[in-house]
């Protein structure tokens, strides 16, 4: 986590780190627990391709991710959920607790973040949260590309 607070307070953005008592498991457990509609929690998938990991950052509204459109986005002909181990090795945290900012990995971000002045994902700790505007995820991280840019 000291490098995510290295990073937030090297660029000045204005963040809040929330710790809480449980693990939080899904966008609606997330969504329930700090009372904000769902698309505000972000949750941070990985990727694997034909040519390495990509983050892709959705809104938790966002329901299954569409493969093809994401295949053609990237331009890869292989592209599925990086196993446990994988997500682990590429970002050092685990499964639910991927942070929403991520350097040095390609990240693809949902347009429809930028519906909410603020959204919620992970730090790479469990037990914590990150509240961010989404110009906040953009500016951290190295986007390759944007899902639903044009809903």
């Amino acid at each position: 986590m000291d490098e995510l607070l290295a990073k937030l307070n090297q660029y000045d953005v204005v963040y809040e780190i929330i710790e809480h008592t449980k693990q939080i498991h899904s966008a609606q457990e997330g969504a329930e627990y700090f009372g904000i509609d769902i698309g505000q929690t972000a949750p941070t998938l990985i990727m694997k391709t034909d040519k390495g990991y990509y983050a892709v950052i959705i809104c938790g509204d966002y329901g299954r991710v569409d493969l093809e459109a994401m295949k053609a986005l990237l331009n890869v002909e292989q592209l599925r959920l990086a196993k446990p181990n994988e997500v682990e090795q590429v970002t050092g945290s685990k499964i639910g607790s991927v942070a929403l900012i991520n350097s040095g990995l390609p990240t693809i971000i949902d347009k429809q973040l930028f519906r909410y002045d603020y959204v919620y994902g992970g730090t790479g700790v469990p037990q914590t949260t990150l509240k961010l505007p989404p110009d906040a995820i953009v500016q951290l991280n190295e986007i390759v590309g944007y899902l639903r840019a044009d809903s």
